[in-house]
């Protein structure tokens, strides 16, 4: 291509950056990965590392379901049914829709806003009913790694549809999914038609749409991130600066040297504890912020207002047929640090969102 012609293609999307308009509702996913080692058939570290940003705070409780349970997509006659082939944890909003979480086989699943989504067309109306309380449950409970992912979504043999919360709001959302290998596919719906992006996507923030995105963070790649990285709140912005430091710190396998990289990134992104603009009075801040260790199978959560980061060992959670369904309710433990299994309690299920 001729240098005019990058120049032209540079000035488009630099225009729609700077002159587009994004909304401030904010997230940002990014995943870290420790360097191949040398022992074969050990596995590198890899942490999904992801900010829930809202105007408001959303109440997010940890959920661990075993194996074998029989669950509903939705309450409408014609849904989606399944039974548990795998425990998961669950982050579950408003103790009624699960907003992301990491199953045992190391499979992770986030969901992040991405304004413009539009989940139905035409096309889906008869298909088997999936509500988006259940949507990343079911991912998690029948898949073990991105590829089974990928087929199920592809197949499209669903239709997603949602209660709205907080006043109205709707759930539009895209979606990042990464497995125990590395594997990273992005889902999008496209006018009701399934969007997915595999390939090396580390990093997921909100709209506009995936391949609108790669066309900014290419223009910022020209710049270069050790000149100049855009800083404001806008989700453009925060895929560029994590982009720029997931590829641009130190590779390792020691799990806290990694976690302390991944949340650095990911504090990098996130928008400051009750961050106000005049101009934006609607403008999200970060609420809390989880870290999947998928090779140790540890889940991390560092809610803003507690004074520190706890986890769930997965290795320790009893996945088996007829276990109990366990909870850490997260608005009465505030000061835990450290391993956090001791807190689950057993519970029944949560009540979905329909």
């Amino acid at each position: 291509m001729k240098l005019h012609r990058i120049l032209g293609v540079a000035a488009i999307v630099a225009a729609a950056y700077f002159f587009g308009t994004y909304d401030a509702d904010a997230c940002t996913r990014a995943v870290y990965q420790g360097p191949v080692p040398e022992t074969e058939g050990t596995q590198p570290l890899r942490i999904v590392g992801r900010s829930l940003d809202w105007k408001t705070p959303i109440p997010t409780n940890l959920y661990v379901y075993p194996r074998g349970i029989a669950k509903l997509g939705d309450n409408k006659p014609n849904a989606v049914k399944w039974t548990s082939k795998y425990g998961a944890v669950y982050a579950v909003s408003y103790d009624g829709g699960i907003t992301e979480g990491m199953n045992e086989k190391g499979l992770v699943v986030n969901g992040l806003f991405c304004k413009g989504t539009v989940y139905v067309n035409e096309n889906t109306d008869n298909r088997p009913a999936m509500s988006m309380a259940m949507f990343v449950g079911w991912l998690l409970d029948m898949n073990a790694t991105t590829p089974e992912v990928v087929k199920v979504l592809k197949e499209q043999n669903f239709t997603i549809s949602g209660a709205t919360f907080d006043g109205g709001t709707v759930s539009q959302l895209h979606w990042g999914i990464t497995d125990a290998e590395g594997r990273t596919a992005i889902l999008e719906f496209d006018n009701g038609n399934v969007a997915i992006y595999e390939g090396d996507y580390p990093v997921l923030t909100n709209d506009p749409a995936f391949p609108q995105m790669q066309a900014i963070n290419k223009y910022w790649e020209g710049v270069g991130g050790g000149n100049m990285l855009p800083g404001t709140v806008k989700s453009p912005d925060r895929f560029v600066r994590a982009n720029f430091f997931i590829h641009n710190t130190e590779k390792t396998n020691d799990a806290r040297v990694g976690l302390a990289i991944a949340r650095s990134i990911l504090e990098n992104a996130s928008v400051p504890y009750l961050y106000t603009v005049d101009s934006e009075p609607n403008v999200s801040s970060t609420q809390w912020r989880s870290f999947c260790n998928i090779r140790d199978l540890r889940y991390y959560f560092d809610i803003v207002t507690n004074d520190g980061i706890y986890y769930i060992d997965l290795t320790k959670c009893n996945f088996e047929p007829g276990a109990s369904v366990m909870k850490l309710d997260t608005a009465r433990e505030t000061d835990i640090v450290g391993e956090a299994n001791a807190y689950l309690k057993a519970v029944a299920p949560f009540t979905p969102m329909y």
